[in-house]
């Protein structure tokens, strides 16, 4: 009896402390529902929707004939139009476009006089699971193609001559392909980890009073608590970086001190969000569930895994708010692609926008009053 009376007196007592913490209980049961079902419709495997560029030389009904092909297989979405083979390229490496597809001048006259035609598929490499797919259907619709004109050419060679080249990363090795995309999760998940629990933890030690005390402005305040963390995840980056340059293998293609300034951009960014959620939370265990919140979105929605073109689109329009989305093409794009910053700048522009936006609310939410 005594063991009952003691064991109710306990569950009646965490009962009650659930109840007085509201939050807790209402984020440890609506987060679950809200990642399975946003994370149930965004994840999917199979590749469509690839941003593609075209430069149409030919500009006849067969061109016209064969993009219509490409089109309707929908796992091209043709987003550009280029006008010279250096614009095609150029819209690859800025990460406008995945595929680039290249019709010479003569396409339609070679299927009309039985010579024969070909074309030219630009793939980028530095995300394997979309190169593969990319190149397997453009081999598959010049096959289509070359058997509608069967009759009108020799058997023996196909009438249309599909060449897929992958750039960047020709042997689709995944290290190319994640790799560049650790880097920033990694980075994201160390700082807003390391910070999100530094104006909770002044709570629960009772420090908080002494800090509130301190003749600084909210603003010294908070930039006082990320300087420390600002170089120790610098430091993580010099550190990732050289693990994955002789580690893995991967060089840096572009310039490495445009690398190191978008990282150092990045890196506010994400101290700036730790620093938002500790703001937000009560406890260290709220801290660790908003940091949670904050982390599967970035891994699942950021294109560092599933291609975002996939994804239905109010959730790929979601990606957008999310600041590693922008980061991750910026690491691939001068990681592979050897991009720089004017084929960047929107990207950089982004990334930077959100980086103050985060730090201003973070401030702003900061009170030098007690609550």
């Amino acid at each position: 009896m005594n063991f009952l009376t003691t064991f109710s007196a306990i569950v009646f007592k965490e009962a009650l402390h659930l109840r007085r913490d509201p939050v807790t209980l209402v984020v440890t049961i609506a987060i679950p529902i809200f990642q399975l079902i946003v994370f149930g419709y965004a994840i999917d495997m199979e590749v469509k929707n690839i941003p593609t560029a075209v430069f149409d030389a030919d500009r006849r009904a067969g061109s016209r004939e064969l993009i219509a092909a490409l089109a309707n297989t929908e796992y091209f979405d043709f987003k550009e139009n280029a006008s010279s083979e250096a614009e095609l390229r150029e819209a690859i490496v800025s990460g406008r476009a995945r595929v680039g597809i290249h019709i010479p001048p003569d396409f339609t006259a070679g299927a009309l006089n039985g010579s024969g035609s070909s074309f030219q598929a630009l793939v980028d490499g530095s995300d394997s699971t979309v190169a593969m797919q990319a190149v397997n259907v453009v081999n598959s619709v010049g096959l289509m193609q070359s058997v509608k004109q069967m009759g009108r050419v020799d058997i023996e060679k196909l009438p249309v001559d599909a060449r897929p080249r992958v750039l960047f990363n020709p042997d689709l090795k995944s290290a190319n392909f994640f790799v560049p995309g650790l880097v920033g999760l990694i980075m994201q998940i160390v700082t807003v980890f390391l910070t999100a629990f530094a104006v909770v933890r002044e709570k629960e030690n009772g420090t908080i009073e002494t800090l509130l005390a301190t003749p600084l402005s909210r603003g010294g305040l908070m930039l006082g608590k990320l300087v420390p963390y600002a170089f120790v995840g610098f430091f993580e980056i010099c550190v990732v970086l050289t693990l994955m340059r002789f580690v893995f293998g991967v060089r840096v293609n572009g310039d490495i001190g445009l690398l190191l300034l978008m990282c150092f951009v990045f890196l506010f960014t994400a101290l700036g969000l730790g620093l938002l959620i500790s703001t937000a939370a009560k406890n260290q265990a709220q801290a660790m569930q908003m940091a949670l919140l904050v982390m599967l979105p970035s891994v699942l929605l950021s294109g560092f895994v599933f291609p975002r073109e996939s994804m239905p689109a109010i959730i790929y329009y979601f990606s957008f708010l999310i600041p590693l989305t922008y980061f991750i093409e910026i690491l691939r794009g001068i990681i592979l692609r050897g991009a720089d910053l004017s084929s960047l700048w929107s990207q950089a522009l982004a990334l930077a926008v959100y980086g103050a936006a985060i730090l201003s609310l973070s401030t702003l939410r900061f009170s030098k009053k007690l609550s």
